[in-house]
C-alpha cells in the first residue's frame, strides 16, 4: 500500500516536514509513505499552459498522486489557511481529476496552541470540493517546536497520533479498493 506525503511547507526546518518524514519511519511494510520531493518545483498554476502542454513536474505530480493509495497532507497555517505552495499543488491536481475519490489523511503542525486548525479546515472544504474521500481523524499538533526536535516528531503520544492517523488511512484505502475504485494496487 503506497501513501503519498505531501507538505505543504518550503522552509528547511519545517515543522510540518518533520511530520511527513516521521510517518515515512512509522510505515510498516506492506504500507510505505512515500514522500513528494517538494511542491515548490511547480509552476504557478496556469489554466492556458496547462490546455496546452502541461509541464513535466506537473505531469509527475499527477502521476504520484494517481498510483497512490491514499495522500497524507500536511499543512502550515498561514494567515488562516493553507501555504500558497500547497494551494498552487490543488489548482494543478483539479484538472486531472487524479485526487476524485481517494483517501486522504490531513495533519499540521504549529507552533501556536491552535496546531493549524483553520488550514486543515480549509483544506478539507478544499479537496471535498475535488472529490477527496477526507478521513475523519485528523492530526492536530500544538506547539509542535515542543515535539519536535532534528526534524522529526520525538514526542511518544504525538508519534502513536500520528500511527492511528495512517492507520486510518490505510482502511480507507483498503476500502475504496475493494469497493472497486479508481485508486492504484
Amino acid at each position: 500500500m503506497r501513501i503519498l506525503g505531501l507538505c505543504g511547507s518550503l522552509r528547511g526546518g519545517s515543522l510540518n516536514a518533520a511530520v511527513v518524514r516521521s510517518a515515512g519511519e512509522l510505515a510498516v511494510a506492506p504500507r510505505e509513505v512515500v514522500v513528494d520531493p517538494g511542491l515548490g518545483r511547480l509552476p504557478f498554476f496556469d489554466a492556458d499552459v496547462e490546455r496546452s502542454a502541461l509541464p513535466g513536474v506537473v505531469a509527475e505530480l499527477r502521476s504520484a498522486v494517481g498510483a497512490a493509495d491514499g495522500l497524507l497532507i500536511v499543512t502550515p497555517e498561514y494567515a488562516h489557511g493553507t501555504s500558497g505552495v500547497l494551494k498552487n499543488a490543488l489548482e494543478w491536481l483539479v484538472g486531472g481529476g487524479e485526487v476524485d475519490g481517494k483517501p486522504v489523511a490531513l495533519a499540521s503542525a504549529s507552533p501556536a496552541a491552535t496546531g493549524g486548525d483553520r488550514a486543515r479546515a480549509w483544506l478539507a472544504e478544499t479537496l471535498a470540493v475535488m472529490g477527496a474521500r477526507v478521513i475523519p481523524r485528523e492530526l492536530r499538533i500544538p506547539r509542535a517546536t515542543l515535539k519536535i526536535a532534528d526534524g522529526r516528531i520525538t514526542d511518544e503520544p504525538t508519534r502513536a497520533a500520528l500511527a492511528r492517523l495512517l492507520d486510518d488511512l490505510a482502511d480507507a484505502a483498503a476500502e475504496a479498493r475493494a469497493a472497486g475504485g479508481s485508486l492504484a494496487c
